[in-house]
């Protein structure tokens, strides 16, 4: 048996991509207006990774979240996005669980992930414009 409300699923769907597209743009603004492009891709860089990918991430983030935000494809968008924030994750690894830490922490990441797989499964829900 499960537990699960079938009622207000396409409810609790759509909640989920309105937040989840949310964070992808915030995410993806982050590197824009406070860390800007080149800095990021400076800090690729020092991660091993070629600065040159700073600009397709960014392009993924902001992009793929505004795609899930409106809920056009937003399951095959969340599942494109997975890989990008599994590197960031790696990334942070090293700097422990808190965002907050000194160079930011894995949790986040780990969340988006997270938050992105149930999105996969769960579907877009309410309102999207093409599941």
């Amino acid at each position: 048996m499960t537990s699960v409300n079938n009622k207000f699923t396409a409810d609790a769907a759509l909640l989920l991509r309105l937040g989840l597209g949310v964070m992808w743009v915030s995410h993806a603004l982050l590197k824009w207006f406070v860390f800007t492009i080149p800095g990021f891709s400076a800090w690729l860089e020092s991660q091993g990774i070629p600065g040159f990918m700073a600009y397709p991430v960014f392009f993924l983030e902001f992009v793929g979240g505004v795609m899930i935000l409106i809920g056009l494809y937003g399951r095959y968008v969340s599942a494109i996005l997975i890989p990008v924030m599994l590197v960031a994750a790696w990334t942070h690894l090293p700097n422990g669980w808190l965002f907050t830490n000194e160079g930011g922490g894995w949790e986040y990441p780990v969340f988006l992930v997270l938050t992105s797989t149930v999105h996969i499964l769960l579907g877009d829900g309410r309102f999207a414009i093409r599941k």
